[in-house]
């Protein structure tokens, strides 16, 4: 009997196969004492784990390259955190296996991290599958993960690891559903890079039978088990026009009207530009640093290692434009040279500009890098700040563009509620804005965007978010400057369709989205995006609003 559960989507495209479920994570070591003598052995056996899991996940980050290398290596940061091993050693010193050590001390710092504030609740995720790795290694089970399978299929988990996605076989895994996670989630970036259909936040997911066959629906979220075969051919009809149409669209993006919306790419630094510029994105709209900065949390990258990065990325759009966003450290990216380690709550303390400001040679290393990685190329440079709350910040960064001789133009990032509502304000020292919708969100709702329980105030169709899009949009209408919006929610072509609607001048997206975003705006005027928008902002809940602007595009 078909039924349908539904769950957030977060992937384009449709997956029909039979359900697999994730490996299981690993069981509780036994909490055995062993003798003094055997510590140093013990203490031993756990760093050689520690170390060999930290160097798959580099491998593994290796092999996949590009924004899931970044995330990868941090994940290998985190298993070498010095203090953890600490605690770790300490443990086995006074009686413990490697194995209950490494779990203890883990379980420790999980519950650190889970009260340090929803931001980096986020972590946690992460944090335990570090923790299964190495427990697997010590145990000399099979590791947690991916299941083996010469056939097709939708993959289930409670939540998937980066390590995980960053290796999914796109010929085998189908598609992927999680009962955990968000629309901003790590799996829901790294999905939407490899291009796998994915539905996130669906309770009971893992209850789905091994074998069980479901149909996949990636844009609107929802999940058909036993599908009918009316209903099988319903969904591959839709998936085939949407190719089709993938194809037939090519070129700058626009309206059918010809209004020109510029549609670029999100990269996370030269690794991501490949897949950019076969999408025919028309530039970057955010090149995110700070993975260059995370490769060594003890110190800032030199000049030269930031200025080939920078370069690499340039080079590959001339003429394009290039939108760059200084380091955002803080939060769930903390870094030793840079971010206070004692904050109540990171994600509301010193994080994004306010750190750079609070280290200037930082961000004028950074500067003078871009400047020089810049010269005698004909690509357009701009470079924003994140986590602009207002005037005062937005000066601060322009003056420190000008004293480092930065030939570009400088903008600022709304992440912050008070930032859209004083836009025109901030105008008044730069010349653009970019709207991070994620932290919009996040910030608006008072909604971490890594918990999978609030995902419905995280999704970015939520009216109040809508307005605030409006109002920065309407500001720099006003001041003759640009607005584009660099968030995940330009990779939903519907939505896509309502930001220009709402006077947005720009998409940018993960490179896998762009041809959707492209076939379907083309599809509409300017005027039908208009009132789409319109009739998204009079309702009262982001379904009743994706409802509303569906009915006026598709004519009802």
């Amino acid at each position: 009997m078909e039924t349908t559960l539904r769950g957030v989507g977060v992937s384009h495209g449709v997956a029909i196969g039979e359900v697999r479920h994730m490996g299981t994570a690993v069981l509780e070591p036994p909490a055995k004492s062993i003798p003094a003598e055997e510590a140093e052995r013990e203490q031993g056996r756990a760093r050689q784990a520690v170390e060999a899991v930290a160097a798959d996940l580099i491998a593994r980050g290796n092999l996949a390259g590009g924004e899931a290398q970044h995330v990868l290596e941090a994940q290998a940061m985190m298993a070498q955190d010095p203090e953890l091993m600490s605690d770790v050693e300490r443990r086995i010193a006074v009686g413990s296996t490697a194995e209950r050590g490494v779990y203890d001390a883990f379980a420790a710092y999980r519950a650190l991290l889970a009260n340090a504030g929803e931001y980096l609740a986020g972590r946690v995720a992460d944090l335990d599958d570090v923790r299964n790795r190495i427990v697997a290694r010590l145990l000399g089970v099979p590791m947690p993960g991916v299941p083996d399978s010469d056939e097709p299929y939708v993959l289930i988990a409670r939540d998937l690891a980066p390590a995980d996605t960053a290796l999914l076989d796109p010929t085998l895994v189908l598609g992927f559903v999680t009962e955990e996670g968000g629309p901003t989630s790590h799996s829901a970036i790294l999905a939407r890079a490899l291009g796998v259909p994915a539905v996130v936040a669906l309770p009971g997911a893992g209850e789905l039978a091994e074998g069980t066959v479901v149909a996949v629906d990636g844009s609107t979220g929802e999940i058909f088990v036993n599908p009918s075969a009316e209903k099988r051919e319903e969904m591959e009809s839709a998936a085939a026009a949407r190719k089709a149409a993938l194809s037939a669209s090519t070129g700058p993006g626009a309206t059918s009207d010809g209004h020109k919306v510029p549609l670029l790419a999100n990269v996370g630094g030269p690794g991501d530009v490949p897949a950019a510029v076969e999408a025919g994105a028309e530039g970057v709209g955010l090149f995110r640093t700070e993975f260059l900065f995370l490769d060594d949390s003890k110190q800032a990258p030199s000049e030269e290692k930031q200025v080939a990065a920078y370069r690499a990325v340039l080079e590959a759009f001339p003429e394009g434009r290039v939108v760059v966003r200084v380091l955002d450290a803080g939060a769930d990216k903390p870094l030793d040279f840079l971010t206070p380690a004692d904050e109540p709550n990171p994600a509301l303390g010193v994080r994004g500009l306010r750190s750079l400001l609070d280290h200037p040679e930082v961000l004028r290393t950074q500067l003078t890098a871009l400047a020089k990685a810049a010269e005698g190329l004909p690509v357009y440079l701009e470079v924003m700040a994140p986590m602009v709350a207002d005037r005062t910040d937005a000066k601060a960064f322009a003056d420190a563009c000008r004293e480092a001789g930065l030939r570009a133009k400088f903008g600022a990032m709304v992440e912050i509620p008070s930032a859209a509502l004083r836009a025109r304000s901030i105008l008044q020292e730069v010349e653009f804005l970019s709207l991070g919708t994620n932290d919009l969100a996040q910030y608006t709702f008072a909604a971490d965007r890594q918990v999978g329980a609030v995902s419905r105030l995280q999704d970015p169709w939520q009216p109040a978010l809508l307005d605030l899009v409006a109002l920065s949009a309407e500001a720099a209408r006003a001041e003759g400057k640009s607005c584009g919006v660099c968030g995940e929610a330009a990779s939903d072509p519907l939505l896509a369709c309502v930001l220009t609607g709402l006077g947005v001048t720009s998409l940018s997206m993960g490179a896998a989205s762009i041809p959707y975003v492209r076939a379907t705006l083309a599809k509409y005027t300017l005027a039908q995006c208009e009132r789409a928008a319109n009739a998204a902002r009079s309702a009262d809940s982001a379904d009743e609003a994706r409802k509303a602007a569906q009915a006026v595009l598709s004519g009802e």
